[in-house]
């Protein structure tokens, strides 16, 4: 199961020298002017787990595979996105495939660094982004409306379900609020998802910061963390000029690096932490002797999903799941001691699993 992050905001915010430092490479061409990039660049990054490390240990794997989260570099957006301006149409529809959206905002004075309304007003720049993306909604609304006009006569269910919770979504945006903020009952759940709408898609807003303000931030940084307060969405402080830099150290090196500038861990560590909250992720582990290896899954997932996530085959043959949680399996030394101890479980179909769980399947073919 993979989960994608875009990373958006207006030109010169930062995008893509933060994209650079993630997948530690120069692919995304990082340059002082408007629109630099015009294909969306796609990284796939290490999820920072410690927890993995220790079971590799203990069960002397071969192999340790990380968790992995993907993050898609999308160009910069303007005023006047929603309706083609500057390269709008295209990159709306990268964000689209995303499963959140990572916005970054400056906050950072640097009269080097050209800001495209001549300006620095995060709060501003966020207000941009999201009016483009709701104004994209809207067109994209009407347009479906108009789209199943005769199948909501001809009563067909599905269709009148989606007029119904289309409209509702309408009535949000053309209040000026997302559509993330209409409430969905559960019946409606599968084909809410289905409409694909931007503004229905968690924020992650990253607040770029001078060399001198990533540890504690600044005056535009505070103001953008409360309006995502505000708004139920999450907010992180990072210095991307600085995460590009530990990018090209040594791992010993960006340790004494970091603590040189008063950081207690890289912010690419944060903010990949933030975006597994926003999108409410898990991890759960399968450890032996050839790998030790985490997976990801949406908290409350049950057992035969979470099996899926390996190969569907052990989703659909599920029999039953093996499960020691990850301070069992530490604590008392591995699975055959845990076991011993009775610690290691049994669960059925309707198990939900929980962070951190070693698990092994049992399955018919």
């Amino acid at each position: 199961m993979g989960f994608r992050m875009g990373i958006v905001g207006l030109p010169n915010v930062g995008k893509s020298t933060l994209f650079n430092a993630l997948t530690k490479t120069a692919s995304a061409q990082a340059a002082n002017f408007p629109f630099c990039t015009i294909e969306p660049n796609v990284g796939e990054v290490n999820v920072p787990d410690g927890r993995l490390d220790k079971l590799a240990k203990i069960a002397s794997s071969a192999n340790v595979i990380p968790a992995r989260m993907t993050f898609v570099d999308i160009a910069g957006l303007v005023k006047g996105a929603s309706k083609g301006e500057g390269l709008g149409n295209q990159f709306l529809a990268n964000i689209r495939e995303t499963d959140a959206i990572a916005h970054v905002v400056r906050c950072f004075e640097d009269d080097d660094v050209v800001h495209v309304h001549d300006r620095i007003d995060p709060m501003e720049d966020a207000t941009t982004i999201d009016t483009e993306l709701m104004l994209a909604d809207m067109e994209s609304i009407e347009k479906r409306l108009v789209n199943i006009v005769r199948k909501v006569r001809g009563g067909d269910r599905e269709a009148v379900q989606q007029e119904r919770l289309l409209r509702a979504a309408l009535e949000a945006l053309e209040q000026g609020k997302p559509a993330r903020t209409v409430k969905v009952d559960v019946e409606d759940d599968k084909q809410w998802q289905m409409l694909q709408l931007l503004t229905t898609k968690p924020i992650l807003y990253v607040c770029n910061v001078g060399e001198g303000d990533a540890a504690v931030g600044n005056v535009h940084s505070t103001s953008v963390a409360e309006m995502a307060v505000d708004q139920g969405n999450s907010h992180v402080v990072i210095s991307a000029r600085i995460e590009e830099e530990i990018s090209q150290l040594e791992p010993e090196e960006a340790v004494m690096f970091l603590n040189e500038m008063g950081l207690a861990e890289a912010g690419l560590d944060r903010l990949i932490r933030a975006g597994y909250e926003l999108l409410a992720l898990e991890t759960y582990f399968t450890v032996g002797p050839k790998e030790a290896r985490a997976w990801t899954i949406r908290a409350n997932t049950l057992a035969p999903q979470a099996a899926g996530v390996i190969h569907g085959d052990f989703e659909r043959g599920f029999i039953r799941a093996e499960t020691i949680a990850f301070d069992d399996f530490v604590s008392l030394g591995g699975e055959t001691p845990a076991k011993e101890a009775g610690k290691m479980r049994a669960e059925g179909k309707t198990y939900s699993v929980r962070d951190g769980d070693v698990m092994h399947f049992l399955f018919s073919k």
